[in-house]
């Protein structure tokens, strides 16, 4: 994967086995409709599959450790040795992680920067395994109740930095750390849309940067309260500014159209 990462834009393909999430919550609830969905997407462009089996939508209710391994286990275990590309958990759970890597999955990907469960350093530790680390200011049930920055980038980076030490104490090896800045993650519209601006910054960190838009309500209420399934252009917007700012991975619902415009923003940036 890091050799990729070198030569192109990833896309990662979101798998919801959820019945809640925003976006596609219920559309790929039961293993067969999921496993068929990942293939698809494969066939699509995509470089990961990142499996999720709790919603991190807005005021999203936690669930239990045991609902969500019955949830993303028949998917996993489907789906390993089927298909060629790796396959990411999102999970903040260490014992949910664990589980999935048992299973086949070879990524985690941790909306909490590994710091919702004290566990997860050591577990990613443990495997030796790719980990994205998010920066989400409270949690997904309280995090859009007026979020405030002094200055954005600067705290997320700093949120991210720590993260990075803890899980480096950990044992982890700081080359299989990757960070995302947590678009819609206790932001307001007007963050979300600098925050973009401001990616570039990131980069500083010198770790690779996975950007998740997709069809996030930022891009539906500023192309004027557009309803989920006609985001796919404003997406769009905001992955091929990403690439251009410094993103490697693009985490997308729509991954046919979105790795046709990450191709074409490489042919441009990377030139």
């Amino acid at each position: 994967m890091y050799q990729r990462l070198a030569e192109r834009t990833l896309v990662m393909g979101i798998l919801n086995v959820t019945p809640d999430s925003f976006s596609d919550g219920g559309l790929y609830d039961g293993p067969q409709a999921a496993a068929q969905r990942a293939l698809e997407m494969v066939g699509d462009g995509a470089d990961i599959i990142d499996i999720g089996g709790e919603s991190t939508r807005p005021g999203a209710e936690e669930i239990s450790t045991d609902q969500e391994i019955d949830r993303i286990g028949p998917v996993i275990e489907h789906l390993s040795g089927r298909i060629d590309v790796p396959i990411s958990v999102d999970t903040t759970k260490a014992r949910v992680a664990v589980a999935a890597l048992e299973m086949g999955a070879s990524i985690i990907n941790d909306i909490s920067g590994a710091a919702f469960d004290p566990e997860m350093a050591s577990v990613v530790a443990q495997h030796r395994c790719p980990v994205v680390l998010m920066h989400i200011k409270g949690t997904p049930r309280t995090m859009q109740q007026s979020p405030t920055y002094v200055d954005l980038m600067g705290e997320i980076k700093e949120y991210l930095a720590k993260r990075i030490s803890v899980l480096t104490a950990a044992g982890v090896d700081e080359r299989l750390i990757i960070l995302d800045p947590g678009f819609g993650f206790g932001k307001t519209v007007h963050q979300n849309l600098e925050m973009i601006a401001r990616l570039h910054e990131l980069c500083e960190i010198g770790r690779p940067i996975l950007i998740g838009t997709s069809r996030k309500s930022t891009i539906g209420k500023v192309l004027g309260d557009l309803p989920v399934d006609e985001r796919v252009e404003g997406t769009a917007a905001t992955v091929a500014l990403s690439i251009a700012q410094g993103a490697s991975i693009v985490r997308v619902h729509d991954v046919k159209a979105m790795s046709r415009v990450s191709r074409m923003t490489d042919a441009i940036v990377r030139l």
